[in-house]
């Protein structure tokens, strides 16, 4: 560790919340169908999609009506993924001549990409061919998000409306998003990612003379376009198996800085338009103050962790005063742990394998992170509800406390709206427990790890837990392109996914019914570090639901094996 390190990490998170606040105030505009300077160009655009979408598509939905709209659309993509991957040995841009997935593992990835979780089962490279990548892969990048996004614009919209039963409607939603927000920043960095020097191509390969004179076969893909949008919207599952760690995915150092950036600026932008929105800066300011504080504490673990020499080397007489060990596509230990920390807590964004090179504690704090429930900053729009989740939890324990009926922004929280949050909250730690429960006893299961032990269970809890979290990076160590695998994460990222949003979508819709109130001498500050420190330890607590149970504490032992074997070498 060194003062340069930990000025790296600083500069990172400081350019992301100098993006955010113009992106948010941009996304209100969007969310509330204000004009843009886009409207010109898009406009007609806009109008010709929505009514294609029928004569509803302008009409004000209700949330049980939202939410059918959003796992309808979801269904429908989920199908036509699939079918895309099974059968894309019969259809165009396949010049590799890759065969069809298999049944599971094409359910696998179709879920992973509908829920915007974008695990990867299989080697993209060796499997998917050009057309699957972009009709069916990249286009999800976008929908995907901007259906989550979409579900916090309703979230944001419920706390500013006053006895309203409409929350807007999901089909415009999703359009005005896709076109006005998603479409036009990922033009914009995959033409920068071309520049510096990412391949944009059609082409299967190329053919190269290696230094000792042998021939070597490089794929090629659309890769600075999907590269664009993968980290735009967290998506995570690029067009090579080591993701971010490829250097076609991620050449230099400035690309590395743009792709960490991109990744968390508009999942925090989404609480900078909350604030807009709902007119109320000042608690959205202390919702980001919670994100930056989570993710730069993370960080900085991780930093701490991976600037220690490794036990393994130490123990063998290597010398390790410089640790470059997994570090992050070459570029040092803070841009590790800048890029851990993000990617594991901001709903992925695309560096796999480079996790399970990460020392034991890192691995940890990657891991909790995820079990946080992805709100520091989270997934583009689902970072902003999870965080609202949070909130509403938060109050209620502190109008417990002070024996008043709590409130946030202007609303009642009342039983109902209790009872859905903890049925949201409670997803998490059911689906990584009952799973990793399972997978750590059946045989079927454990064929599949390639270390026993304590990593071993950090492999299985990591798995389940990236799944649950909707995260998609994994420990390397896995091997999970098996029906057991396959299946199991997928129903883990349709209950992160799916059985979170609802519940966020009935509290919506609860909170909207609500007369909007006036703040009185009783209402319990949610602007100021009290709050801040309230809505931390909650969060924590709720992490802790998974960790700890699921005796998580894996990474922690590891860690100590390791150190106990160094002192025994010694």
């Amino acid at each position: 560790m060194n003062a340069s390190g930990w000025a790296e990490i600083a500069l990172t998170l400081a350019l992301v919340v100098a993006l955010a606040v113009p992106l948010g105030a941009y996304l209100a505009r969007v969310w509330q169908g204000g004009t843009t300077w886009l409207d010109p160009v898009l406009r007609p655009v806009e109008r010709l999609v929505c009514a294609g979408c029928g004569p509803g598509a302008g009409r004000s939905q209700g949330w049980l009506a939202y939410a059918l709209s959003f796992l309808a659309f979801s269904g429908a993509g989920f199908v036509t993924l699939y079918l895309i991957l099974r059968f894309q040995d019969v259809l165009p841009l396949n010049p590799q001549g890759f065969a069809g997935l298999s049944p599971h593992l094409a359910f696998n990835t179709a879920v992973s990409f509908v829920s915007n979780t974008n695990w990867q089962s299989y080697v993209p490279e060796q499997t998917v061919s050009t057309f699957s990548q972009m009709a069916g892969l990249t286009s999800h990048n976008f929908l995907s998000a901007a259906a989550g996004m979409a579900l916090a614009a309703v979230v944001a919209r419920a706390f500013a409306a006053d006895r309203a039963e409409g929350l807007g409607n999901f089909w415009v939603d999703l359009t005005r998003i896709s076109l006005y927000v998603l479409l036009p920043i990922s033009l914009a960095i995959a033409v920068v990612y071309v520049a510096l020097g990412e391949p944009q191509t059609l082409l299967a390969n190329v053919s190269a003379t290696t230094v000792e004179g042998g021939r070597q076969t490089i794929a090629l893909f659309p890769t600075a376009s999907q590269e664009a949008i993968k980290q735009l919207g967290t998506n995570g599952g690029g067009v090579f198996n080591a993701n971010s760690a490829h250097p076609f995915e991620n050449p230099n150092a400035w690309t590395n800085l743009i792709e960490i950036v991109s990744m968390n600026a508009l999942s925090l932008a989404c609480v900078v338009a909350f604030g807009r929105v709902v007119l109320a800066r000042r608690e959205a300011r202390a919702l980001a103050a919670v994100m930056v504080i989570l993710v730069a504490a993370g960080a900085g673990a991780i930093y701490a962790a991976e600037t220690q020499a490794p036990p393994a080397l130490v123990a063998h007489g290597v010398d390790a005063s410089v640790n470059m060990e997994g570090k992050e596509v070459r570029f040092g230990a803070p841009s590790t742990a800048a890029w851990a920390a993000a990617t594991t807590g901001a709903s992925d964004g695309g560096v796999n394998a480079m996790h399970d090179s990460l020392m034991p504690l890192g691995g940890g704090v990657a891991m909790f992170l995820m079990q946080l429930g992805e709100i520091a900053p989270g997934g583009v729009g689902s970072g902003l509800y999870g965080m609202v989740v949070m909130a509403l939890i938060a109050v209620f324990v502190a109008g417990l406390m002070v024996g008043r009926t709590p409130e946030y922004l202007g609303k009642k929280v009342e039983a109902r709206e209790i009872k859905f949050a903890m049925l949201a909250v409670l997803i998490l730690p059911a689906a990584i427990l009952g799973f990793s429960a399972a997978a750590a006893v059946l045989p079927v299961a454990l064929k599949g790890l390639a270390n026993g032990g304590p990593h071993g269970l950090s492999e299985i809890l990591y798995a389940y837990t990236s799944a649950a979290a909707n995260n998609g990076s994994a420990f390397a160590g896995l091997t999970a392109n098996t029906p057991w695998w396959n299946t199991t994460l997928a129903i883990a990222m349709l209950l992160g996914r799916f059985a979170y949003a609802v519940p966020v979508l009935a509290i919506a819709g609860a909170l909207a019914a609500r007369p909007k109130l006036s703040a009185s001498a009783g209402t319990f500050p949610t602007d100021g570090p009290l709050f801040v420190g309230l809505l931390i330890g909650v969060i924590l607590i709720m992490g802790g639901l998974q960790f700890f149970p699921a005796l998580a504490l894996a990474p922690i032992v590891e860690h100590v094996q390791a150190l106990q074997a160094v002192a025994a070498a010694r």
